[in-house]
């Protein structure tokens, strides 16, 4: 061999190498949804500023439709080949933190400060937080204010009880032409979020504070048998609608109320509507269900450094907030902006009330079962197959397997 071809060889070797390590710089960012929400550019632009003062590393945002993404990530992490961070719900961290697939955010004793407890709690298990929150909702009731006058309601005083619910929406439905209630009970997660907001307002749980499952409480007896009594006064066939079908109806006119987050403020079209605090139950006060989504930072990158570093300037107070403003979610932190928010308008009040007594999304290491268990007990109430005490003992035995 010659020295020229050697040195070639080597060169060739070189460039090799040098490409490789350019590979290994890239950080794959996997964000749930599309490119066109009015928090994206702004997420563009933090992600600019990191590249420019981190030299060497390349970050690629790829956007992936909900429902697709956070398996994506769970698939190509268990193959070998983890996206560096992911757009989460932080319903699926602990499961990817029993399987090894993430690494905990390290957060000081000021970031976690920031969050409101029952925030952190959705976050966090064994004393460590495993995602950066990124998104946050909590619920609250939307109510059509002319179909409360023509059923002979009054349209400036929506229900604060669940009785209340109940016989403004048997108004509606046997006073009007729409029907009274917007009901969810489609096999989807967000059925289950449906009536854990019944839980929250009713003194309920699923798993309490020492991690054991006490979802057979006679509060959540209580909840399923309500949520099953509201399918008489909603739309025909609630199995068939997830949350999101609801909005259509509600903006129709076809339905007096429905629960939902704040971004429906901005889609609801065409009607007279006001917005409150979810109505309590009988055993129980205030609240709602609180959701975070979360970025995850995985394990097995080769940068995880640098993601994580990327995740927390991201997240943090000013630049976290200015992406919910944009995006229309929950602030996730008690700022000055907030009050700024509600003073502007007054619709954001309801959601922000209930996140000190809010409860937070079941931290369980099989997010699927217990979703599956939640949901086949409220359908089985929802269609008279069971009674709500029978359906309750039965998933509570069910969540042991999950917690």
């Amino acid at each position: 061999m010659t020295l020229k071809s050697l040195f070639l060889g080597g060169a060739m070797g070189l460039t090799l190498i040098g490409t490789a390590q350019a590979e290994d710089k890239n950080i794959h960012m996997i964000n749930c949804g599309d490119n066109t929400g009015a928090g994206i550019p702004i997420q563009a632009e933090l992600i600019k500023n990191w590249e420019a003062e981190n030299p060497g590393y390349k970050v690629q945002v790829e956007f992936v439709p909900w429902g697709q993404c956070q398996e994506k990530s769970t698939t190509l992490a268990s193959a070998g080949n983890p996206p560096a961070v992911a757009y989460m719900g932080s319903r699926t961290l602990k499961q990817l933190a029993a399987n090894d697939l993430i690494i905990p955010v390290d957060m000081t004793e000021e970031e976690k400060a920031t969050y409101a407890k029952p925030i952190l709690a959705t976050i966090t298990s064994n004393g460590k937080q495993w995602g950066l929150p990124r998104a946050f909702s909590t619920k609250a009731l939307y109510w059509n204010k002319d179909l409360f006058k023509a059923a002979g309601l009054d349209p400036e005083s929506p229900p604060k009880t669940w009785d209340e619910m109940y016989n403004a929406a048997k108004a509606i439905k046997e006073k009007t032409d729409a029907d009274g209630f917007g009901l969810a009970a489609a096999s989807f997660d967000n059925t289950m979020h449906q009536f854990l907001n019944y839980v929250y307002t009713n003194g309920g749980e699923v798993i309490n504070e020492e991690g054991e499952i006490v979802f057979n409480s006679p509060n959540n007896v209580e909840a399923l048998a309500f949520y099953g009594k509201m399918a008489e006064v909603s739309q025909p066939g609630p199995v068939a609608y997830d949350r999101a079908k609801l909005r259509p109806l509600f903006s129709e006119g076809k339905i007096g109320m429905f629960i939902s987050g704040p971004w429906e403020r901005v889609r609801v079209e065409d009607v007279n509507w006001g917005v409150a605090p979810l109505p309590v139950g009988p055993s129980g006060g205030a609240g709602t269900l609180l959701i975070t989504d979360s970025l995850a930072v995985f394990k097995g990158s080769g940068v995880e450094e640098q993601a994580l570093s990327l995740a927390k300037l991201l997240t943090n107070p000013e630049n976290q907030m200015a992406f919910e403003i944009a995006e229309g979610y929950t602030p996730l932190r008690d700022m000055a902006e907030v009050k700024e928010l509600v003073k502007e308008d007054p619709t954001w009040q309801a959601f922000l009330d209930a996140i000190p007594t809010g409860g937070p999304e079941p931290f369980v290491t099989d997010y699927v079962g217990l979703q599956d268990t939640i949901n086949e007990a409220v359908q089985g109430v929802v269609l008279g197959e069971v009674d709500a005490a029978e359906a309750v003992e039965i998933a509570a035995e069910q969540l042991e397997e999950y917690k």
